[in-house]
This record gives C-alpha cells, sequence and structure tokens, in this order.
C-alpha cells in the first residue's frame, strides 16, 4: 500500500500547488454542520445535535459570500449506506469554487490540473487505467446529456425521463462510455437534474451542470451556481418533499446559508465538487479506493 499512498501525497501536492499559483485559498469548513444541503439520493450521518457534512457546498459559499473569490478545500465529507470499489461512507472530496466563472471555464481550469499532475508525477499526459489510455493532452469531449443518451442509449434524455429510466440508462449504457480516450465532460443535464446549477439562458429545458468522466468513471459534478434565493428555496422544498415520500430523514432548514441566498451575497460562481479518492486510483491504476487509502 506504501507506493499508493505516497502518490496519492503527491497528486494532492501537485493539485494543491497548482491552484495555489493561481490564486486560490485552501479553506477548511465544519465537518460537523447544523443542517446539510437536502439532496433526493444522498443520506448523511447524524452526529451529536448535527451531520456530519455529505459535501462543505454550504460552508464554502458561505465563504464566497462573505467576499472571498477563489478557494478549494481537501477534506473528509459522508454519506450514509455507500460501500464499494468506488464508494466509502468516509470519503475525501475536492471541493473548489471561483466567483466570476461558469461551468465552461471550471472545465477548463479541472482539465488543466489534472493534466499537470500528470506531467508532474508521471512525465507527460497519459493516464493508463485498466486498459484504457486517456490522453489528457488531447483535450477534451464536452459532451451534452441528450446527446450522450441519443449516442449510447437509444433515446433521447427527455424519452428516458418521461419513462422513468433514466438514472438506469445513464449508470448502465452511457456512463461506461465515458471518458475513453480522453476527458468527457457530460453537460446541460435536463433542468428535472439541475441539482443546484442554473438553467442556461438560452435553454431553459437544461442546466448548467457537467460531470467528470474517465475511463467510465464519474470524478467530479461541477454547477454554473445557482444564485437565485427564491428558487433555492423552491428547490430545497422540493428535494424535502422528495425525500419525505421516500421515508428518508427529514433535514432543518439550512437557515444561515439561505438567508445569505435571500440577501443576494452569493455572487455569480462556478463550483465543483470531486471525488480524490477516485482520481487517486485512477493514477494508482488500482480498481478499488480503499488501495489509495489508510484503510
Amino acid at each position: 500500500m506504501r507506493p499508493h499512498l505516497e502518490l496519492r501525497a503527491a497528486l494532492r501536492r501537485a493539485i494543491r500547488s497548482w491552484l495555489d499559483a493561481r490564486g486560490f485559498l485552501e479553506v477548511e469548513t465544519p465537518v460537523l454542520i447544523p443542517a446539510p444541503a437536502p439532496e433526493e439520493f444522498i443520506e448523511t450521518l447524524r452526529a451529536g445535535g448535527g451531520f456530519l457534512r455529505p459535501s462543505p457546498e454550504l460552508e464554502m459559499k458561505l465563504l464566497l459570500g462573505a467576499g472571498l473569490a477563489k478557494i478549494y478545500q481537501f477534506g473528509s465529507c459522508f454519506r450514509a449506506g455507500e460501500h464499494g470499489r468506488k464508494h466509502r461512507e468516509e470519503f475525501t472530496m475536492l471541493e473548489y469554487y471561483e466567483a466570476g466563472a461558469d461551468y465552461r471555464q471550471l472545465a477548463e481550469l479541472t482539465a488543466g490540473f489534472i493534466r499537470s499532475a500528470a506531467r508532474e508525477l508521471f512525465g507527460g499526459g497519459r493516464l493508463e487505467y485498466c486498459g484504457t489510455t486517456v490522453d489528457l493532452e488531447a483535450g477534451y469531449e464536452w459532451l451534452t446529456v441528450d446527446e450522450a443518451f441519443r449516442r449510447y442509449a437509444g433515446c433521447s434524455a427527455q424519452e428516458a425521463l418521461e419513462r422513468d429510466c433514466f438514472d438506469e440508462r445513464m449508470v448502465c449504457a452511457v456512463e461506461p462510455q465515458l471518458g475513453r480516450g480522453r476527458l468527457t465532460f457530460l453537460t446541460d443535464y435536463p433542468v428535472e437534474r439541475a441539482a443546484l446549477a442554473r438553467v442556461k439562458a438560452d435553454n431553459p429545458a437544461a442546466a448548467e451542470r457537467w460531470e467528470l468522466y474517465i475511463a467510465g468513471i464519474e470524478l467530479a459534478n461541477a454547477y454554473s451556481e445557482l444564485i437565485d434565493g427564491a428558487e433555492q428555496r423552491r428547490r430545497f422544498q422540493a428535494a424535502l418533499d422528495f425525500r419525505a415520500a421516500g421515508g428518508m430523514q427529514p433535514y432543518p432548514a439550512a437557515e444561515e446559508f439561505l438567508a445569505m441566498m435571500d440577501a443576494g451575497l452569493l455572487p455569480p460562481c462556478a463550483g465543483s465538487a470531486l471525488g480524490f479518492d477516485r482520481l487517486a486510483m485512477i493514477f494508482a491504476a488500482v480498481d478499488d479506493i480503499g488501495l489509495v487509502r489508510a484503510e
């Protein structure tokens, strides 16, 4: 395990150095939080009088609202019931935000630090993972969700939503094909899957959201962030209603975050959450994140 842990540490140093050199400030926000963002398919873990964070998103957006412009952090996050080769209940997230940027600019930034880390660690911009060569110097694929469904799932994204098979087709038919040969940013999710992303100005049926794939593995989720307080409240309530209908645990309101949103303090920005354990797994060319964690 030692070589894998050494590579993981070197990967973290390389990314940290790249972000620091571009004016990003490393921050550290609380792991124990009073209220998580309600998400339809993610359960958090209770601890004491609060929750172990599923991501540092709300707390980092509070820092953006307080005037910080470019921030990142590596830190432990927690999601109940997740365990497998690519999942743990506790895992390491790299989360980063830039005020004034949009999701396309954040894709450039993300491709940049992954490519730079490969050059530093391996002397070139190629990754070899489970029989797949990914050329990080070859640019990246910018593929809309609808294009991907038509190409790999045999239907449009909207048809899959209407048939209630969107998630199944995504996992079984679409995702395994992505990130083959080069990075793939799967973009412009249907508005029904907007999460906390803003809707595209020129296409109200799609949201400015992408997920990044390497060799069929989803690594990161990013948005041009929603900054409308009323719409944020509406989406949170819709998620809470969905959770209640499915018997999932209730959450208290994230009052400090919602007050910041209502006050219009969150600037136009983009943010991404990247699974650092998965990226380390790919760089180490192993098929279980447990091999790149001290487990």
